[in-house]
C-alpha cells in the first residue's frame, strides 16, 4: 500500500534489493561450478633427469653349448636301462644298452669271411696254395732228375755202342724213355706258369676284397659296441626318450646329455632391432618357471641373417649365461633383455606422453592451465621412457594420454600420474 506522498514502503524495496542479489550470486556459483564440472582431470607426469638404460625385450630358448646328441646305430629293442632322465652322470657310464645279438651273429660271419680273404690273398703272394705250388715243385724236381738221369743214360749208351758193349735197342728205348720224361717236365712247368699267373692276377682283387671285408668288420663291431650307450662326458642326462622293450630304428635320438655349467640363450630378435646390437653387450635372462630368479650374460654372436620364426622376421642372437646352479634346462623358452645403450644424467619422458604423427613425435605440455603440442625428437629409449633431445626441459609437465581426445589449447585439470 502507498504512502501518502505515493512512495513505497521502505522496508520492502530493501527486501527486493537483497532478493536480487542473492539471485545474481546463485547463478555465478552454478556457472563457476558447472564450468568446473566440465573441465576434463588429464594425468601428467614430470620431465626429469635420471639414467636411462636403452633394452631390447625379447624371447628365447636355452641351448647347451655342447650337447651329445645319441642316436641308434643298429635297429634293436632297449634291453636294459641303468639311468634316468635330469640325473647326473660321469663319462663312460653305462646309460642304456641295446640288444644286439644280430650285429653280434653278422660281424662273426664277417670276420669268418676276412679270415678266407686274408688266407687266399696270401696263397696269392706266394703263387698259389701252398698244398698245390708244393705238389708242382716236387714233381718238377724229380722230373728235372730223370730228365738228367735220362740224358746221361743216354750219353753212356751211345759210347758203349760204340765199343760194342750195348744195343741199339737199349739206345732207342732209353731215347723213348727221356722224350717222354722231357713231355711230362714241359707239361709240368706249363702248369707252374699257369698258376703262377693265375695267382698273380688275383692279388689285386684279393686285396680289395680283403679292404672290404676289414671295413664291414669294423662297422659292425662298432655297432657291436655302440649297443652299449655310455656318456661321453660329465654332466646331466637331460632326455631320455626310450624305455625298456621299446624299439629304436637306425638314426633315431635315443638321449641327450651336455655340461649344463654351460649354457647359452638363442634370442630372437625382431629384425628393426638389430641395428642396435653388438657383442658383450649385457643380458638378462627370466623364465616363468622362476618368476623370482633372474640371470645374467653377454651378448656372443649378431646375427649375419635375417630367418622367418613363425610370423616374425628375425636375427638368432647367441648369448652366454651364467648357469653354475643348474637351473636353467635345455629347450625351455625364456624372456631376454638386451641392454643396448646405457646413459647417465639425460633428459627423460615418459613414453606414454609421447605420441607420434606424420610429422615426427610430440608432447601435449602442461602450460597455465591449458595443454599445448610440443614437437620433440628423442633419443635413445628404455621400457618406459624416451631421451628427450630437443622439444622440453627439465621440470616440463606433460600429458598422458587416457579416456579424453587431447587437443592442442584444452583447458585441462592436471593431476600428478601415479
Amino acid at each position: 500500500m502507498n504512502n501518502r506522498n505515493g512512495n513505497s514502503e521502505p522496508g520492502k524495496g530493501r527486501g527486493w534489493v537483497w532478493g536480487g542479489g542473492a539471485l545474481v550470486l546463485a547463478v555465478v556459483l552454478f556457472i563457476g561450478l558447472a564450468g568446473r564440472g566440465g573441465t576434463p582431470e588429464v594425468q601428467v607426469v614430470q620431465v626429469s633427469r635420471e639414467k636411462l638404460n636403452a633394452a631390447i625385450a625379447s624371447n628365447g630358448k636355452v641351448e647347451p653349448v655342447n650337447a651329445y646328441i645319441v642316436r641308434a646305430q643298429i635297429a634293436s629293442f632297449v634291453s636294459s636301462v641303468d639311468a634316468s632322465e635330469s640325473q647326473p652322470v660321469h663319462k663312460g657310464q653305462r646309460i642304456l644298452t641295446l640288444d644286439s645279438s644280430d650285429a653280434q651273429a653278422q660281424l662273426a660271419s664277417a670276420r669268418a669271411d676276412l679270415l678266407t680273404a686274408q688266407s687266399d690273398l696270401r696263397n696269392a703272394r706266394i703263387g698259389g696254395p701252398p698244398s698245390e705250388v708244393a705238389q708242382l715243385d716236387g714233381d718238377l724236381h724229380k722230373t728235372q732228375a730223370q730228365v738228367a738221369n735220362l740224358e746221361h743214360t743216354q750219353q753212356a749208351l751211345q759210347q758203349l755202342l760204340a765199343k760194342q758193349a750195348a744195343t741199339q735197342a737199349e739206345i732207342d728205348k732209353n731215347a723213348l724213355d727221356l722224350s717222354t720224361a722231357r713231355a711230362t717236365l714241359q707239361t709240368l712247368q706249363q702248369k707252374k706258369d699257369d698258376l703262377t699267373h693265375r695267382a698273380s692276377l688275383d692279388v689285386d682283387r684279393l686285396t680289395l676284397r680283403v679292404d672290404q671285408d676289414e671295413a664291414l668288420a669294423r662297422a659292425l663291431d662298432e655297432k657291436v659296441r655302440s649297443a652299449t650307450i655310455t656318456s661321453p662326458v660329465d654332466g646331466t642326462l637331460y632326455s631320455l626318450s626310450v624305455r625298456k622293450g621299446d624299439y629304436v630304428t637306425i638314426g633315431q635320438e635315443i638321449a641327450d646329455m651336455a655340461d649344463l655349467h654351460k649354457v647359452q640363450v638363442r634370442a630372437f630378435v625382431d629384425e628393426p632391432d638389430l641395428g642396435w646390437l653388438a657383442p658383450d653387450q649385457v643380458v638378462h635372462i627370466t623364465w616363468d618357471a622362476m618368476p623370482n630368479r633372474e640371470w645374467t650374460g653377454q651378448t656372443l654372436q649378431i646375427p649375419k641373417q635375417v630367418v622367418a620364426h613363425g610370423n616374425r622376421s628375425v636375427g638368432e642372437v647367441l648369448c652366454s649365461v651364467d648357469n653354475e646352479k643348474l637351473e636353467l634346462l635345455p629347450n625351455v623358452n625364456v624372456e631376454v633383455r638386451i641392454l643396448v645403450r646405457e646413459r647417465p644424467n639425460v633428459l627423460a619422458v615418459s613414453r606414454a606422453a609421447v605420441r607420434a604423427d606424420g610429422t615426427g613425435r610430440y608432447v601435449f605440455r602442461l602450460e597455465e592451465g591449458r595443454l599445448r603440442r610440443r614437437d620433440i625428437s628423442v633419443g635413445i629409449a628404455s621400457a618406459s621412457k624416451y631421451e628427450v633431445l630437443s622439444g622440453l626441459s627439465e621440470g616440463d609437465r606433460v600429458a598422458i594420454p587416457g579416456e579424453t581426445d587431447l587437443k592442442d589449447g584444452m583447458v585441462v585439470r592436471a593431476a600428478d600420474a601415479k
